[in-house]
């Protein structure tokens, strides 16, 4: 599903010095598994996220995600891969405040008309991460974890075939964040790949694969593979 190979990411930093922040890097994602690449603030995790979601296109090396070659894609062709091929989802939610947790939902569909049967796909996926009664509801009168929950229905109203995941607990208590992970679980028994970057443990232990990112490159942990749980859509 996520293949990358000899990807470099650089920046020039404050000073004006260059910062090598991904040094050869590859990476495979099997369709239907559930990874979780950890490592040190500041290691590129997130950065690494953004390559593989097109939204950053300066690097070295090639990407190719559900059967999608990333590199040399046009403005529009890139808005139509991640309206189609990815779903993502953030640590900070970027819900709209004045828009119901339904209308946040069915923003992907404002690409074209918002028919009776997105709005019908909004409230399933709504009911899906359990908030269906709270559709009408605004962002302010919802609590971190439902936040979260209609962020991650928001990912999966295109039918995406990998959903990719930059500290999607970070803002959340124990408990809560736990409950989202559990979702992850059943979106990944369901077939659903799932990438996540992370620093937490309780991610990294319902991971199926668990990766370092350190001084550039992954390197897979050891004794972190566990036998999948889904399927292969």
């Amino acid at each position: 599903m996520i293949r990358a190979r000899d990807i470099v990411k650089e920046y020039i930093d404050g000073d004006g010095t260059r910062v090598r922040v991904l040094d050869g890097l590859s990476l495979d994602v099997a369709s239907g598994d559930f990874v979780a690449v950890v490592g040190s603030s500041g290691s590129g995790k997130s950065t690494l996220l953004h390559l593989l979601g097109g939204l950053d296109v300066h690097y070295a090396g090639e990407v190719e995600v559900g059967g999608v070659k990333l590199r040399g894609l046009k403005d529009q062709a890139l808005a139509r891969f991640r309206n189609t091929h990815v779903g993502f989802v953030f640590q900070s939610f970027h819900l709209i405040p004045n828009l119901s947790a339904v209308e946040n939902v069915l923003l992907p569909a404002h690409f074209g008309p918002v028919t009776a049967e997105a709005r019908k796909r909004a409230e399933f996926l709504l009911d899906r991460v359990g908030l269906l009664a709270k559709k009408a509801r605004e962002p302010v009168r919802l609590s971190g974890g439902e936040r979260q929950r209609v962020a991650i229905a928001r990912a999966l109203f295109t039918g995406p075939k990998v959903l990719l995941c930059d500290e999607p607990t970070g803002n959340l208590d124990a408990a809560t964040g736990e409950g989202v992970i559990q979702l992850f679980e059943e979106l990944h028994r369901e077939g659903l790949t799932v990438l996540a970057v992370t620093h937490e443990e309780r991610m990294r232990s319902a991971a199926r694969r668990v990766l370092r990112l350190k001084e550039g490159r992954l390197l897979e942990e050891p004794g972190a593979e566990r036998p999948s749980v889904g399927g292969v859509p």
